[in-house]
């Protein structure tokens, strides 16, 4: 099973990103969906996440700012950053939580990460 992480660059403050993340591999299922994040000398923090039903809950710093959706028959998970400041600078990774058997519980996947920049 992977993750892969794309869509981040170099953005001036104000602007907009759109993160992707596909899941790929001997997959049954994908519980849960996250975005984390990790700034240069900070602890890796929750951005955002979505459930299997579709329900999405945000860290209080991006909320009304970011959204976080999904595509269940694509197994992709999406984060669509606007209004970005130079505090979301940071390496942002997919997470999730995945069963590669019928018979055994999820299992704890990690994207490669992938660099948003904010510009002032």
């Amino acid at each position: 099973v992977q993750l892969q992480a794309s869509g981040g660059g170099l953005v001036e403050a104000g602007g907009s990103l759109r993160l992707s993340c596909a899941a790929s591999g001997s997959i049954v299922s994908i519980n849960d969906m996250d975005w984390y994040r990790q700034a240069a000398g900070k602890q890796r923090e929750l951005v955002a996440t979505i459930t299997r039903g579709g329900s999405a809950n945000y860290a209080d710093s991006v909320k009304g700012r970011f959204t976080i959706s999904r595509d269940t028959a694509k197994m992709m998970v999406y984060l669509q950053m606007n209004s970005l400041e130079p505090e979301d600078t940071a390496v942002y990774y997919c997470h999730a939580d995945i069963r590669t058997s019928r018979f055994r519980g999820a299992d704890s996947y990690w994207g490669q990460g992938t660099q948003v920049t904010v510009s002032s």
